[in-house]
């Protein structure tokens, strides 16, 4: 099995440690409802996970929750609540729509605000050490002690100088110096500690948790793109300065950010799909499709249309999951070659595109078997097994509004007769209109039939006509 690691800029086997993988991810800031470029985020790393379990491996994750920072003591204060209560209603909504989106919860969700402790022992390590220094209440790190600052992001400090908008502090060094302690502001949180009253800086939170929870090092430590500089450099040079250790992490794996408008999806922004608001149109399969399309280190544009059309493949493995032996009288489908090319996928840096389409060509293997008689009972396992791997559930969705209803409303605009039970799967309603077009056809209604052709096609249904009828796949 083979990740590509931020820090190499390479693929290479995954080794890990010990007998357990450690996977540490940075979590949210708890003042807003998580929105789905969070969801794309914590769908990749919940893949890696149940891939490397499917694979034998014992997996320990840790994922945490910065629940102490400035864009959370502004919401607080606008809300008239404490932070507490802010953040508390927050993470119970985003264990809410992850559990809702399929993802496995994390082993360990430690919080800034407990962490504290920790924190300090570790700014006051760095400070003995000679790679921090307090100024007026303030910490900082100092990054022209810590040798290989930049060697995550590939820059060098004069880069980072050229390249970024650097906030004059006359108390700094360095103006790329960053703060590992803040001093305390009225009306704000603060715990005391040896340089005073104050709160943890962004960066060191993450260290001290990987330290505490996992130790010195750790085997993948993943996150956004948006996150490599400067927060994943920072903690870099934190924890390695403190420790000696070097590397901290075996691997840096960062997925691709979603896009909305052609701009990255964020809060301070405020171009945001709620993870609610997405699922009130998609079900939790179709919007896992949707980001599973495309390789995880890609960046992905978020669109309705797209994912619309993930619902109905959505539809497509659903179906074949739950589609039943006709009496089978001769081999079963064979399996086997599609697990071997899912693996060879799913090796290769988790190739989720190449694995979803192992899934359908299974699913069109299952739907062949049955028609030719074949037992389909194992690739039908095969295909929920593998499904799960990815994190589909292939449910049908409560009041769902899948692939099946527009179908349906298709077959009700054309119907020749009196309404009857309407059919169950997508299948069956593509038959009837395939049936429906052939008697159009043979009633000189050309038109009619044209249309049903370009509404199936539309809905993803390919019609192939011959002399000997006319066949249909999903595309």
């Amino acid at each position: 099995m083979k990740l590509y690691d931020t820090l190499t800029g390479q693929k290479r086997e995954l080794v890990p440690l010990g007998d357990v993988v450690k996977l540490y991810v940075c979590g949210i800031n708890p003042y807003a409802p998580a929105h789905v470029g969070h969801a794309l985020s914590y769908v990749s790393f919940d893949v890696l996970r149940r891939y490397l379990e499917f694979r034998g491996y014992q997996v320990l994750h840790v994922q945490n929750f910065t629940d102490v920072e400035d864009n959370i003591i502004a919401a607080a204060k606008r809300a008239g609540i404490t932070i507490t209560e802010l953040t508390e209603r927050y993470i119970l909504e985003f264990f809410q729509d992850m559990d809702a989106l399929n993802v496995t919860r994390a082993h360990v969700y430690p919080k800034a605000t407990e962490e504290v402790p920790q924190i300090i022992e570790m700014v006051a390590g760095l400070v003995d050490k000679g790679y921090a220094y307090p100024v007026n209440g303030d910490v900082y790190f100092r990054v022209t002690r810590f040798h290989g600052y930049g060697k995550l992001s590939h820059r060098t400090l004069d880069g980072m100088m050229a390249g970024a908008r650097i906030e004059v502090e006359a108390q700094k060094e360095h103006a790329m110096d960053f703060v590992l302690w803040k001093a305390a502001k009225p009306e704000e949180p603060s715990w005391e500690s040896p340089w005073g009253p104050g709160r943890p800086g962004w960066h060191i939170e993450c260290s001290a948790m990987n330290l505490h929870h996992l130790g010195e090092q750790v085997d993948i430590h993943g996150g956004g793109q948006d996150l490599v500089f400067p927060h994943h450099e920072n903690e870099i040079a934190q924890i390695e300065a403190f420790t000696g250790v070097n590397p901290f992490s075996g691997f840096w794996l960062h997925n691709g950010l979603l896009r909305l408008d052609e701009a990255k999806m964020s809060k301070s922004l405020g171009n945001l799909v709620t993870v609610r608001d997405a699922l009130e149109q998609f079900s939790p399969d179709a919007l896992r499709l949707y980001f599973l399309s495309s390789h995880y280190r890609n960046p992905l544009a978020y669109g309705d249309d797209s994912i619309a059309g993930q619902e109905r493949a959505a539809d497509r493995l659903r179906q074949a999951a739950a589609v039943e032996d006709a009496q089978p009288s001769g081999e079963a489908a064979d399996p086997e070659p599609f697990r071997r090319r899912f693996i060879e996928a799913m090796d290769d840096d988790l190739n989720t595109p190449q694995a979803l389409a192992v899934l359908f060509d299974l699913a069109r293997e299952i739907n062949r078997g049955r028609e030719a008689g074949r037992s389909i009972a194992g690739a039908r396992e095969s295909l929920r097994e593998l499904s799960g791997v990815l994190g589909l559930t292939l449910e049908t969705p409560r009041g769902s509004d899948s692939a099946t209803a527009p179908l349906l409303e298709l077959l009700e605009e054309f119907r020749a007769g009196p309404a009857a039970d309407p059919p169950t799967t997508a299948e069956s309603i593509v038959d009837l209109l395939v049936a429906r077009r052939t008697e159009l056809r043979a009633e000189r209604q050309f038109e009619a039939a044209d249309r049903i052709r370009h509404r199936l096609q539309e809905l993803g249904v390919a019609l192939e006509d011959s002399a000997q009828g006319t066949r249909w796949s999903f595309r």
